[in-house]
């Protein structure tokens, strides 16, 4: 395997990033490491800002299809892959081994666009033999991260659900979403959309360090409300549940998403797959040092005595007595906030009723 000249493979923490380290793949057969020459280029490199570098690629398709039974959609659209939000816990982080690039630094800096996405869609949504079911957004990275401020995929994928009718469902952390209330609105009138904001946590300098570059959640909060006073079905995803660092705000944050006009909130509790235990354990002990063994303890007994517990069901949840206690926490949060009152199901919006393919039904009326 040819040596790759992308540098800082070493230990290498850089503000506004959530990764200090950028660790091979699984599937490399070829370690770097940085050294010093005794030229000072090592230090040098350190000190250099990490420029994000997005690449525009044409996908061969867009639509991805999964049928997980604790997954609660079967089709799902990637916009972008990689991620600048730069979230040290995503478990997303590990599909830029596929690209022979790093689940660390170059997951957050090395982002690829998927400019044809709504052509694809298009083309995808007026198969004869197309089956009309919800469409998630943000299922892997974050469909509002910031290239998408001047790409606009998203909206245009948005502009071609709306299009034929097409229900969807969004999950994003930056309030980058409210740009596309015109969209979504006349979508949601229709029962044909709605959008989680995710709220890790409401403390400002855990979310600096834990997903550096994602709207603060305080500005989070605030995009709840304008889709809420917008007619858009809003819910805020608690999501990760990291133990000793974020769990104790689970009744504060449920309490801020029913205040801010969220009718459902849900949770997740941090998984650690692949390549993601050992950054966040690197992250974890640069930033919370005198905490590291109280957080991977705790992680231990909702996970088996695992980092990582990849079962279905359980790697949403966890297991054990902790985990019991955690979802009772969560609700009893939710009954006092006045959240999740609909039956399941109820409040995910997937009418399919009303999808057509624009212009074929007009002509079958003709006959």
């Amino acid at each position: 395997m040819a040596l790759r000249t992308l540098s800082g493979r070493h230990a290498d923490p850089r503000k506004g990033r959530g990764a200090g380290v950028n660790p091979e793949g699984r599937f490399e057969r070829v370690e770097h490491g940085a050294f010093d020459d005794g030229w000072e280029s090592a230090a040098r490199e350190e000190q250099r800002a990490l420029k994000t570098v997005v690449t525009d690629e044409r996908a061969k398709s867009i639509i991805a299809r999964n049928d997980s039974p604790d997954i609660p959609f079967a089709q799902s659209i990637n916009p972008y892959q990689g991620c600048e939000h730069g979230c040290i816990y995503c478990y997303a982080r590990p599909s830029h081994a596929y690209r022979n690039l790093s689940p660390g630094i170059d997951f957050e800096t090395r982002i690829f666009a998927k400019v044809n996405a709504p052509e694809l869609l298009r083309k995808e949504l007026s198969r004869p033999g197309y089956r009309c079911e919800l469409i998630a957004l943000g299922a892997n990275t974050d469909p509002y991260q910031p290239a998408e401020r001047g790409r606009r995929i998203t909206r245009g994928i948005l502009e071609v659900c709306a299009e034929f009718n097409q229900p969807v469902g969004i999950v994003t952390k930056n309030a980058l979403v409210e740009r596309d209330i015109d969209i979504l609105a006349p979508m949601a009138a229709k029962g044909l959309a709605e959008v989680f904001v995710s709220v890790t946590t409401l403390d400002s300098g855990l979310a600096r360090r834990m997903e550096p570059r994602c709207t603060a959640p305080s500005r989070r909060l605030q995009a709840v409300r304008a889709l809420a006073d917008a007619g858009i079905p809003a819910g805020v995803m608690v999501a990760p549940v990291v133990p000793f660092l974020n769990d104790h705000e689970i009744e504060a944050i449920v309490a801020a998403a029913a205040e801010h006009g969220a009718r459902r909130c849900g949770y997740i509790l941090m998984r650690l797959p692949y390549e993601v235990k050992t950054l966040f354990r690197e992250w974890l002990e640069r930033h919370y040092p005198l905490k590291a063994a109280h957080v991977m303890s705790r992680v231990h007994a909702l996970r088996g005595g695992r980092d990582n517990d990849p079962g279905f069901g359980s790697r949403m949840r966890g297991t054990g007595e902790f985990a019991t206690l955690l979802a009772r926490r969560f609700d009893v949060a939710c009954k006092k906030a006045g959240l999740n009152q609909a039956r399941r199901g109820e409040g995910i919006q997937r009418d399919t009723s009303q999808f057509r393919v624009p212009g074929v039904a007009e002509q079958g009326q003709l006959f």
